[in-house]
């Protein structure tokens, strides 16, 4: 005879077992086309566990992610500030990436290699991805916060490693201490800083920005991760700030090589922010003319869709069409545009205003509406 507690703890058992099984989490795709010849791939760079100060197990990163709509992320743990030590055994610092690689495969999550490289701001923090081997760079640990020319030697392991290294939230304890310095110089001289995060999670760094388009840097926003993301899917409300790279093929790869050649737009917040030639693609993928539907002596009417998640804020620069517009992510408009000469092709110039490519300054586009046949 089975004993009554067996029998009760293997009941317990087999019922956990079936709601694990039935539980499923579900993932919502984000609406954002790519670019022609390319895949757009929705990143998030920067993202921390208990390994070093985040409150989360690794595997938890790649259930968000799916479940978020990301296609990649990479988990980027500080090598130098490991405040769980005395909880969580730190001594593989590669060992977040192998408790989360495995969960990553079954849900299809491109999992990329990473860790953060931490200095008191200046010079500041940088994430170094697409690495092969973080234990490589733990003698980081032992280098002294003056020793430059150790912090120099990880940053060229790292790029021996194929590394896209990029400067972290430049501004977090002000402009003034959040400025181009010595170290960034150096990095840059020899070759060994690719890009910058213009925006970290909620803050968006002008400055930052400036920079990167000054010395043609990647852009790049992030999360910076730490807790646990609770949202249950991402809105155009409600989304971690990421970073769309527009990759060949949704490989390491060749997201690697589009984060290199700087094929990124930053989604944050209400915003689209790059520069302005791949803004200007995205735009044709992203706004699609329908109609008209009408054309009476003064006036055509015709449909505007917006394809992409975010919100397309229309300023009007020119003489025709309606003095702004919102074509709602996801959604379709009406427009009602007066004209003695309603059969003719129209073009309607304005300024997608939260779609920048430089601080505070818009996308120009010009929105043809073709004539009568």
């Amino acid at each position: 005879m089975i004993p009554h507690r067996q029998v009760i703890f293997g009941t317990a058992i087999s019922i956990l077992l079936a709601a694990v099984s039935v539980a499923q989490t579900v993932r919502y795709e984000v609406p954002f086309p790519s670019l022609p010849g390319t895949e757009v791939v929705l990143c998030d760079l920067h993202t921390h566990t208990v390994f070093s100060d985040g409150s989360v197990w690794p595997r938890v990163r790649i259930d968000e992610a799916w479940r978020l709509g990301l296609h990649a992320i990479a988990i980027t743990d500080h090598i130098e500030y490991q405040p769980w030590r005395d909880d969580v055994r730190i001594d593989n610092l590669d060992r977040s990436f192998e408790l989360a690689v495995g969960p990553a495969r079954e849900f299809g999550i491109m999992l990329i290699r990473g860790a953060e490289i931490t200095r008191d701001t200046p010079p500041g923090h940088f994430n170094a991805v697409f690495l092969q081997r973080v234990s490589d760079l733990a003698f980081l640990k032992d280098v002294g916060k003056e020793d430059v020319e150790g912090l120099l030697k990880a940053f060229q392991l790292a790029v021996e490693q194929g590394a896209f290294i990029f400067w972290n939230h430049p501004g977090w304890k002000g402009p003034e201490l959040g400025k181009w310095g010595p170290i960034q110089e150096e990095l840059f001289n020899q070759g060994m800083l690719h890009g910058i995060e213009i925006c970290n999670g909620a803050t968006y760094y002008r400055e930052a920005h400036e920079y990167a388009l000054d010395k043609n840097l990647t852009l790049i926003g992030t999360s910076d991760i730490h807790g646990p993301d609770l949202a249950k899917r991402t809105t155009p409300t409600e989304h971690r700030t990421l970073t769309l790279a527009f990759a060949k093929k949704r490989t390491p790869e060749a997201l690697r090589e589009a984060l290199m050649a700087g094929q990124t737009i930053v989604w944050h917040q209400d915003m689209l922010i790059g520069r302005q030639p791949i803004l200007e693609a995205f735009f044709e993928q992203c706004l699609k003319v329908h109609g008209p539907n009408l054309r009476t002596q003064n006036r055509v009417l015709l449909v505007l869709e917006n394809c992409s998640a975010v919100d397309i804020r229309l300023e009007r620069a020119g003489n025709v069409g309606p003095a702004t517009l919102t074509v709602p992510a996801g959604g379709q408009i009406l427009v009602n545009i007066g004209t003695n000469q309603p059969q003719a092709p129209i073009e309607l110039k304005y300024v997608v205003s939260n779609w920048w490519i430089a601080p505070d300054v818009g996308l120009p586009v010009v929105i043809r509406v073709p004539g009568a046949e």
